[in-house]
């Protein structure tokens, strides 16, 4: 190796090291903002929430109680089954500009940990937001807002589905725009490829319909679901 070769292969590891010490710090400063760890213990309240469905239209939403104790990572299947997502897809959740993700030992994605962050460490007043988007391919994208936190309620079991509107759209419909086609076509008998795009919704599908019990019921089952 020339001495040109080997300045240059000093410089390159002196890059690296310049970005992993920048990337440590950055990610020190969010854990700290952020507040990781556990959620005050003896702290027993409960967040409300309403998720929406962005880019569909009519409006998709639901409202939900979750321990305030709850981490990002045990969320995500609660949304998934309120919502009326089957799981399996990848899922991040978005607060800030700061990304929230599961561990891939596989890729460095640079998110934080979602096991690591509770809800009310990261969302600790009311009136917070954040995003949340599942099924990267088709980008459904959920805004999910704080509208209380109250103490918990004794006579109540949580999480819990307190009431929402329409359907959600199947999983793997091909997003909102596609879904919003499908809308279309099932007004429609004369829509353009009508028959392609209601091959992708199960047979019966209502999209105005809203169940309490089963949006309950889907909230506490494990995702992702065993047959999907």
């Amino acid at each position: 190796m020339s001495k040109a070769d080997d300045v240059r292969a000093q410089l390159e590891l002196l890059a690296d090291f310049q970005d992993k010490v920048i990337k440590a710090r950055i990610e020190k400063a969010t854990a700290e903002k952020f507040q990781s760890g556990p959620y005050p213990e003896g702290t027993e309240t409960v967040h409300r929430l309403k998720i929406t469905l962005r880019k569909v239209r009519p409006p998709v939403w639901r409202r939900i109680e979750v321990a305030s104790d709850t981490t990002l990572g045990e969320l995500s299947p609660m949304l998934e089954g309120v919502m009326g997502w089957y799981g399996g897809h990848l899922h991040a959740f978005d607060i800030d500009g700061t990304d929230f993700s599961p561990p891939d030992p596989d890729r460095d994605t640079g998110d934080l940990d979602e096991n690591k962050y509770r809800l009310g460490a990261v969302l600790p007043t009311v009136g917070g937001k954040m995003g949340w988007d599942y099924d990267f391919g088709d980008n459904w994208q959920h805004a999910v807002l704080v509208e209380a936190i109250t103490p918990t309620d004794p006579q109540l079991e949580y999480p819990r589905c307190i009431t929402g509107k329409r359907s959600c759209p199947p999983d793997d419909c091909g997003g909102p725009w596609a879904y919003m086609s499908i809308l279309e076509a099932l007004r429609d008998p004369n829509y353009p490829d009508r028959e392609d795009l209601l091959s992708m919704v199960p047979p019966g599908f209502n999209p105005g319909a809203f169940n309490l019990h089963d949006a309950e019921a889907a909230l506490r089952t494990p995702r992702p679901l065993d047959d999907w």
